[in-house]
């Protein structure tokens, strides 16, 4: 029989450790970092760190693991039927891109430069992260979609268009845009009108 006490424990000393690795990796960079910078500032000893992960990109990955549950925990997925074009399209923009603002995109740059080059990396990134989130969200779309005369083809490619967006504004953020710095919470409702009606003339 599982114990729940040791199950909290074990839940903790993970969440300390991911907390430690967050701010050094962003401090000194992925490469930079050594296991022993991690545990010293989780206050640990070097070898604690290896009962629960057991290389750096596992932190990485533990991390986003992180950041894709509070995105699905955070994100009320209704029936599709229930709502209404705009604020279908808002609801599966909103989410993600708040809890990217709630993380730290110095950390996101890091990762993103590493799965460029880090083959491992990247498949744990494609397997842990994204395919589930792609899996959580698609239903809820290919609902929607069918009731609006899309194929099934159709809307999941556009629900990759919508991720790509997202990842590509996170990327530029990033590189320090003053105007998405300012205006980031205004992003879901622009992105809604732009997706939903392009740069067509707006009626009064």
């Amino acid at each position: 029989m599982t114990d729940p006490i040791q199950e909290q424990l074990i839940a903790a000393r993970k969440q300390q450790i991911l907390d430690a690795a967050a701010l050094v990796f962003a401090e000194k960079g992925f490469h930079s970092t050594t296991i022993r910078d991690i545990a010293k500032r989780a206050g640990i000893a070097d070898g604690t760190i290896y009962n629960y992960f057991d290389s750096k990109p596992a932190l990485l990955m533990g991390i986003f693991e992180r950041m894709r549950a509070s995105i699905l925990q955070d994100a009320v997925l209704p029936d599709p039927a229930s709502l209404d074009v705009p604020t279908f399209v808002r609801m599966f923009l909103y989410h993600p891109l708040m809890a990217l603002k709630q993380d730290n995109f110095g950390l996101f740059r890091i990762v993103l430069s590493e799965m460029l080059v880090n083959d491992n990396l990247r498949q744990r990134y494609q397997s842990q992260v994204l395919q589930p989130m792609l899996a959580g969200v698609e239903p809820y779309f290919l609902a929607y979609a069918a009731q609006q005369g899309i194929n099934d083809l159709e809307a999941r490619l556009i629900v990759r268009a919508i991720a790509g967006m997202i990842l590509g504004l996170t990327l530029e953020y990033t590189l320090h845009d003053d105007l998405l710095t300012d205006h980031w919470e205004h992003l879901p409702d622009v992105l809604t009108t732009f997706i939903l009606h392009g740069l067509t003339p707006r009626t009064a």
